[in-house]
């Protein structure tokens, strides 16, 4: 018996000056999945994601959280709040704070309670950096200026960011771009110890990393899904090749 739907796209249909971005999308995301999202330039990846949190209005179709929760007239801030969550390739931290103040800023609270902008902290909130910390292996840098961080450690950061905010969904676009393998490694780690708790969608180009989470794959192409599969099904499928891997 499959788990149920965190995310439901049926017949997504986006336009802009007549051109179409996204054609009749239908896709649909399991609660707990890692799923990765591959295709040609174009093809509708960023799209997507901006229809799924509200940056982008789709012409048609739906767009279901949650199994029951219609999300196409909801603003972004609405639905980063319902439990979404998304990082951008290039990654969007406070670079003059220190990693822990990241954190903590990024942490599911009441801001109208907050007297000063670093309140007092409660135990169970510094037991929630530290164990996001840890997870994010960032727990040895916790006083460390952002700003001095690696390129994949930033990268870590914004995700331990996310994570600060409880999201039931995490979309996250190219996030091993520019790491080095090392760092790629560690962050499919990461990636699968989130998965089930945690619903994933990758988008990325990088195969070897897509080998290293496993799990479903689906192609997109013109708007629309190609092929969808194991890695090794999609990368033998002729449309496949012909349209992306054969470039």
């Amino acid at each position: 018996m499959s788990a149920p739907s965190i995310l439901l796209l049926y017949e997504v249909t986006v336009s802009f000056d007549g051109f179409r971005a996204l054609n009749e999308l239908s896709l649909d995301i399991e609660a707990g999945e890692l799923r990765c999202i591959i295709g040609p330039n174009g093809a509708g990846k960023t799209t997507m994601m901006d229809v799924i949190t509200g940056k982008t209005r789709a012409d048609r179709g739906k767009v279901m959280f949650d199994q029951n929760i219609d999300v196409r007239r909801m603003s972004e801030a609405d639905i980063a709040h319902l439990g979404i969550g998304r990082k951008f390739q290039k990654p969007t931290i406070f670079e003059n704070l220190t990693v822990f103040e990241n954190l903590e800023l990024s942490m599911k609270m009441d801001k109208r309670a907050r007297t000063s902008l670093f309140a007092w902290l409660d135990d169970d909130a510094r037991d929630k950096i530290a164990d996001t910390l840890r997870l994010i292996r960032l727990d040895g840098e916790a006083e460390r200026q952002a700003g001095l961080l690696s390129h994949g450690q930033k990268q870590w950061l914004e995700i331990g960011m996310l994570l600060m905010q409880d999201p039931k969904l995490l979309l996250l676009d190219e996030p091993v771009a520019g790491m080095t393998d090392d760092e790629t490694a560690r962050t499919g780690e990461l990636f699968k110890s989130l998965a089930g708790k945690h619903s994933l969608v990758v988008v990325e180009h990088d195969m070897a990393f897509i080998e290293q989470l496993g799990g479903m794959v689906t192609v997109l192409h013109e708007g629309s899904v190609l092929a969808e599969g194991d890695l090794a099904t999609v990368q033998n499928d002729q449309r496949v090749i012909e349209v992306y891997l054969g470039r």
